[in-house]
């Protein structure tokens, strides 16, 4: 199985160099069918790999090879598939899949045709040499290496300076989270002296006891410390309170690449980190306690701005921030599995969504504000059918695949008692009414309603090709299936089996389970439960405001006053980083350059010393008179000294 797991990762890897260095000399076909080739060979490959797994296969754990070797510590690229690897693997091939093909109608007309190729299928290979690392070296190289493509993604519009804008502020965000990330590597490197994973699971229970001393006299358990540096690298990644501001801005890239970041890759590796490393944080109830918390905010708080967005693009951008922060909510609830699994189904549904808004943008000549849509739902059925699909799977209505993974975090959160349990159960309850809200004033005024598009593009208004209706539907079916045949393995059958690792005293989900009665039993009860209720009040409040009144959504900014512009502002994150971090480095530049440079550097040393100098030459001069008697005298002068120094020697 060696060379098939070489091979998953291979595969996206060589349509990225054949395409990216000889692209210049293919044709356009040529150029997406290397690289849908490859992936389409990763994802069987990858199937291959999860049927074996599943089937009762060794987990495989080996090095591929050795990098380096120093200091007692070996630095080597590796795999690791178990079942949780066996799931992601599958998961991201699939949507890259969907994205690839996808691309052919979104970006058909695009002069950067054969580069966003390359770059889609190097995003692949990045997002699988993360989750597939068996250590924390090629963990952060797969880390990087998706922050780095995102970059060239998000920017891949360069003329636009908004494009540019936004890839450099995920860059640096993202820098904000790695700088905690590689913190977190280097204290596990100090205090376990190995950077393999199963190395460190190992040793870990015996380092429960041990603190370190961040602060001169304030000690803080290693575990904790460790736990919560790595979960910072996932607050950058994944989106999380307070480093979530680079992603609705992520939005500047063309639609297929904020499916495949939205969707099952880039944004989700800090979950699957946090879900990997389940055996140290398991030893630190602190650790989870912040993941739970900041999770909580970030569901409920970033889903409120979504309802004041205008942008398609950027209401699914902030339900993807939403519905990251409930995976994060499972995490911290030890309900490991749960937020896995979340994580599944929002791959499907959050990419049919993203790829469906971009099936509008494209029959709208790349309109995406929703003010100007409207009424699509004779024009484009299959778009619509496949969104309200996403749509439903998103407010977890009972049957569709958002349904079965949601409601099983809220109910662990509700059973947990790691500390901060109460306020994230109140915050992701109020926040399924909320998701509800703005999906279905999305869908509303999207599909539904009078049409308020521009009379050009109504007259050439129809369905988009199959190159981009076929994805659509080929996601809707997982959308909608696959809640039903995972949900009893996943979360109550101890599917993962050693992959994730929860103590006894946080085991939820095996309470749980102990109520589960299979899929139905659980479709029925839930429509008798809080979340349920919730959603549809959600839908009917969008029902009602936004088809039957229209005119209230407008008497209802005028009334919310401040908390309207406070939503709008995005609670005042992006200003408050414009004005402290990039004004403030603007004006420590400055003054740098002011104080450092001009003054001392140029004032002191190379001017000062040209003054200096100059100003010694002057008194020179003087000594160089020509005149006899000036020099006798200045010769009398010294002897007179050194007679002097004689004497009182």
């Amino acid at each position: 199985m060696k060379s098939v797991y070489v091979g998953i990762v291979l595969a996206p890897l060589l349509g990225t160099i054949v395409t990216g260095l000889l692209g210049r000399w293919l044709s356009r076909e040529a150029v997406h069918r290397i690289c849908i080739g490859g992936v389409a060979l990763s994802l069987i490959l990858s199937l291959v790999a999860f049927f074996h797994v599943v089937g009762g296969g060794e987990t495989f754990n080996e090095p591929i090879y050795r990098w380096m070797f120093s200091d007692g510590i070996s630095f080597e690229i590796g795999f690791l598939v178990d079942r949780l690897t066996a799931l992601m693997i599958v998961v991201v091939n699939f949507v890259s899949l969907m994205v690839h093909i996808y691309t052919i109608g979104y970006m058909h007309d695009d002069p950067g045709y054969k580069r966003f190729f390359s770059y889609i299928s190097l995003f692949t290979f990045s997002m699988l040499m993360l989750v597939m690392s068996n250590n924390f070296l090629q963990l952060f190289f797969g880390w990087e290496a998706v922050g780095l493509v995102s970059y060239l993604l998000i920017g891949f519009w360069y003329q636009r300076e908004s494009a540019i804008y936004a890839n450099m502020k995920a860059f640096l965000v993202n820098r904000v989270g790695d700088f905690g990330f590689l913190l977190g590597i280097a204290a596990i490197l100090m205090y376990f002296n190995s950077l393999d994973y199963a190395d460190v699971f190992r040793a870990a229970p015996l380092l429960q006891d041990v603190t370190v001393e961040v602060i001169p006299g304030l000690e803080w358990s290693v575990i904790t410390l460790i736990c919560i540096l790595l979960f910072i690298g996932a607050m950058g990644k994944s989106a999380q309170v307070p480093l979530h501001v680079w992603l609705p801005d992520s939005m500047e890239g063309p639609t297929p690449i904020s499916a495949l970041i939205h969707a099952a890759t880039m944004v989700t590796a800090g979950v699957f980190m946090v879900a990997r490393m389940s055996p140290l944080y398991e030893l630190s109830e602190t650790a989870l306690s912040v993941v739970l918390v900041i999770g909580a905010l970030t569901a409920f708080f970033m889903g409120l701005v979504g309802i004041v967005q205008h942008d398609i693009k950027r209401v699914v951008a902030y339900s993807t921030l939403s519905q990251l922060g409930y995976m994060m909510v499972g995490l911290g609830a030890s309900a490991y599995a749960a937020g896995i699994f979340h994580l599944m189904t929002h791959a499907f549904f959050k990419a049919l969504m993203f790829l469906a808004a971009g099936s509008v943008i494209i029959a709208l000549h790349h309109e995406q504000d929703m003010r100007k849509m409207g009424g699509l739902k004779r024009y484009m059925p299959v778009t619509y059918w496949t969104m309200l699909i996403g749509c439903l799977a998103l407010i977890g209505f009972p049957g569709l695949s958002g349904f079965f993974s949601k409601d099983a975090i809220i109910e662990a959160v509700g059973e947990s008692e790691i500390p901060g349990a109460g306020l994230a159960y109140l915050l992701v309850l109020l926040g399924v009414f909320v998701t509800a809200l703005y999906t279905f004033r999305m869908f509303f005024l999207t599909f539904h309603g009078e049409e308020r598009m521009d009379p050009h593009a109504r007259e050439h208004l129809h369905e988009s090709p199959a190159v981009v209706t076929v994805p659509l539907v080929l996601l809707a079916v997982p959308a909608v299936l696959v809640g039903w045949l995972t949900v009893e393995p996943l979360l109550f059958g101890g599917w993962f089996g050693e992959a994730i690792r929860v103590a006894a005293e946080h085991d939820v989900l095996a309470r749980m389970g102990e109520g589960f009665h299979g899929a139905l039993s659980m479709v029925l009860h839930g429509l008798l439960a809080p979340p349920f209720w919730l959603a549809m009040a959600g839908v009917a409040t969008a029902w009602y405001a936004y088809l039957k009144r229209p005119e209230l959504p407008e008497l209802a900014k005028e009334r919310a006053g401040v908390l309207y512009r406070v939503l709008v502002n995005k609670y005042g994150f992006d200003d408050f980083n414009q004005a402290v971090f990039g004004d403030g480095s603007v004006r420590l530049g400055r003054g740098l350059w002011q104080v450092g440079d001009v003054t001392v550097i140029d004032g002191v040393m190379v001017n000062g010393t040209a003054r200096g100098v100059g100003r010694l030459a002057v008194v020179m001069r003087l000594l160089q008179s020509g005149y006899l008697y000036h020099y006798a005298f200045a010769m009398i002068i010294g002897l007179l000294v050194l007679l002097s120094w004689a004497v009182a020697a």
